[in-house]
């Protein structure tokens, strides 16, 4: 009896596992029939930032000045350095008195606060160009993707940064980089009248 009781136990494992199977199998078939090529497409938002026009005009010059930027302010500090350890050499040396000692790091603590001051506005005002800039790249993309899905033949479009994997029938950031650069040389030209 004992024999029997697991032989069917083993018997109804399988026959269980095999419909769980099946079932599975039924509703991958599904959720692929569900979603169709017209449902669902990708951009590479990367890449259509990376070689779009406006980056690179405008994108590779900015990022150009807030390079300089950092290299000026970088140069000055050093400099200032510089000069803050002649001085203290000079006094520990006995080349320069100590009331002169006081006014001249006096006079560099000046400088260095006015310095520091200057760097933080520049700072500022890079920061902002690069928001803006980054508003307006957006702004690009989004119209361009509202434009190609005007029809509203997709139901969602998905940045592609998480896609692990996908038919390339899918993928839609040729037709958004192509309608960027369409928009951006339509608002130069805009811009210039």
């Amino acid at each position: 009896m004992k024999r029997f009781f697991i032989a069917a136990l083993a018997f109804l494992a399988i026959v269980g596992c095999k419909e769980n199977k099946q079932n599975t199998e039924t509703t991958e078939q599904t959720a692929t029939e569900v979603v169709t090529g017209g449902d669902l497409a990708f951009v590479n938002v990367d890449y259509v930032f990376a070689e779009s026009e406006i980056f690179k005009t405008e994108g590779i010059a900015l990022r150009d000045k807030t390079e300089k930027a950092q290299q000026k302010w970088a140069k000055k500090e050093q400099n200032l350095q510089n000069e803050i350890n002649q001085l203290a050499e000079k006094y520990q040396k006995g080349l320069i008195t100590t009331r002169n000692a006081q006014e001249k790091e006096q006079e560099l603590q000046k400088r260095a606060a006015s310095m520091q001051t200057a760097a933080q506005k520049e700072g500022k005002e890079l920061e902002e160009e690069s928001i803006v800039f980054q508003n307006r790249m957006n702004d690009l993309m989004m119209r361009a993707i509202q434009e190609i899905n005007a029809d509203k033949k997709y139901k969602m479009i998905v940045a592609a940064t998480a896609l692990l994997d996908a038919d390339e029938s899918l993928n839609l950031t040729e037709q958004v980089l192509a309608k960027v650069n369409e928009l951006y040389k339509a608002e130069k030209q805009n811009a210039k009248k």
